[in-house]
């Protein structure tokens, strides 16, 4: 018997745990997110599909469809996909797309005296579950001086571009790019490698005409070393587990090109990725994309398993590395400015909550409280005035958990950009210093919990360390010689529609 592939499952989607779907006495629908607090009013249009959803068990969209007759499928589907990135449902399964329905893919791979890795990675893409008469593959060599070349002719109809001088990954993209023949170019590094169902996850997404390029799920190849394990829940390459789409108000979003796809007319008309940059071109492309008015997405999905440096000297060095990139290309996008958001209320309670416990005192204590109280009447009040069905209680633990998401933000910036000086300053200032590294530790730990690492949290810990240390002394270096300092001094702004 047939084991059913994950991409023969057809979508399925249900409303998480943490929302309700409510209809108030006017008539208007209303989404309501407990955590984090938020809620979104619904056209009556989607009332037949909403109603769909009175429990929070999973239900195939085909079934949604034949109770909305009225209501196309696709559009359907892309009403609920826009509320699993809100954050409201949950999504399983994969939309079932007929192989002449498909488009034409070109897979790029540039690669570089990796004879090894990228056998392993053309025989992933020999699993490929599309069709064969739908995808090309082109494998850029870079110059290599072993039998890099020699090894991808072993594959058959597979095209390769050999190139006599040494002229990076990004060229080499590029080069596959203006050689490829299909609608969609999906890029992937010569060491990793793809799930059989990598393309059938993802191409479906383009279905969506506003939709410039996509990025899937990037996974861990090694499990052996306490690195590998780090590298799991923390790589730079990993985006999350969350659907995620480009927005105006979230300027820095971008996926990295060792999962990516994109429209081929669209990455040929930005003029591909820029060459002379060797680290941060991925950035670079999606900020261009996102600025041409294309769209950008992320799909926790299309897995393919990445080969990190799984040796901490090679890991410092990356992450120094992509450090450096950042004062580069804040200097090449000047209007991306980094902001630092310090709401009132919660500015206030934790320096007050700080200097009572520095000077020990009560009535600093008092106040501190009494800010936190007054916020909580002030945001139940607000509802109540909207006759929103948003109990006090569950007012109460929103506004601790903006308060406590409020301290990680505050404690990962300093961690991620000034524990270095934590280190310099404590022969002279060891209260402060102790400060940067209580700040680093609360950040830290935070990590463990919200990646939910399955390690020892002292190792964790002394990983984590060493990231944050080589990164911050990549934006150091790179702020120095690039003479931009933008990285290291946010705006700070108030209230968060300004962000």
């Amino acid at each position: 018997m047939n084991q059913k592939k994950p991409f023969d499952t057809p979508p399925e989607y249900r409303l998480r745990s943490s929302a309700d779907y409510k209809v108030m006495s006017a008539g208007d629908l209303v989404l309501i997110l407990s955590f984090p607090l938020k809620l979104v009013y619904i056209n009556q249009f989607w009332k037949p599909v909403l109603d769909c959803f009175v429990s929070h068990e999973f239900s195939f969209l085909e079934s949604i469809a034949e109770k909305c007759p009225e209501i196309s499928s696709h559009q359907i589907e892309f009403f609920l996909n826009d509320l699993v990135r809100k954050g409201f449902f949950e999504q399983r399964g994969f939309p079932v797309v007929k192989d002449e329905e498909l488009p034409f893919v070109s897979i790029i791979i540039p690669v570089r005296n990796r004879p090894k890795d990228i056998s392993a990675c053309l025989q992933s893409l020999e699993k490929l579950d599309y069709p064969p008469e739908k995808k090309e593959i082109i494998v850029i060599d870079d110059a290599s001086d072993d039998n890099t070349p020699a090894t991808v002719k072993n594959f058959s109809g597979v095209k390769l571009i050999g190139l006599e001088v040494h002229s990076q990954a990004s060229f080499c993209r590029n080069c596959g790019a203006k050689a490829a023949k299909g609608d969609i170019l999906a890029f992937i590094d010569s060491d990793c490698l793809a799930e059989s169902s990598w393309l059938r996850e993802l191409v479906p997404a383009f279905r969506d005409q506003s939709l410039g390029a996509l990025g899937g799920l990037v996974d861990s190849y090694y499990e052996e070393k306490y690195l590998d394990q780090y590298e799991k829940v923390k790589s730079a390459l990993k985006i999350g587990s969350w659907f995620k789409r480009s927005m105006d108000n979230e300027r820095f979003f971008y996926v990295p090109t060792c999962n990516f796809l994109v429209r081929r007319e669209i990455f040929l008309n930005l003029d591909g990725l820029k060459q002379e940059l060797h680290v941060g071109e991925d950035v670079d492309f999606c900020w261009r994309l996102q600025d041409s008015g294309s769209i950008l997405e992320y799909r926790p999905v299309g897995r393919v398993f990445h080969k990190h440096r799984n040796s901490p000297l090679p890991f410092c060095s990356r992450r120094f590395d992509y450090g450096t990139s950042e004062p580069l290309l804040q200097k090449i996008h000047p209007d991306r400015i980094k902001k630092l958001y310090l709401p009132p209320h919660e500015s206030l309670f934790w320096m007050l909550l700080s200097l009572s416990l520095f000077f020990k005192s009560f009535m600093l204590l008092i106040l501190c409280t009494g800010i936190f109280v007054s916020d909580t009447l002030n945001r139940y009040t607000k509802l109540q005035k909207r006759k929103l069905p948003i109990s006090f209680l569950t007012i109460c633990k929103a506004v601790i958990r903006s308060y406590l998401s409020f301290l990680y933000h505050c404690c990962s910036f300093v961690s991620r950009y000034y524990l270095i000086f934590a280190i310099l300053l404590l022969p002279f200032v060891p209260k402060f210093a102790a400060l940067i590294f209580c700040m680093h530790l609360t950040a830290g730990i935070a990590e463990y919990r919200i990646k939910e690492a399955e390690m020892n949290l002292f190792i964790f810990l002394f990983f984590f360390s060493l990231e944050q240390l080589s990164y911050q002394s990549g934006v150091w270096w790179g702020c120095i010689r690039h003479k931009n300092i933008n990285p290291l001094l946010p705006r700070v702004v108030h209230t968060r529609d300004k962000i």
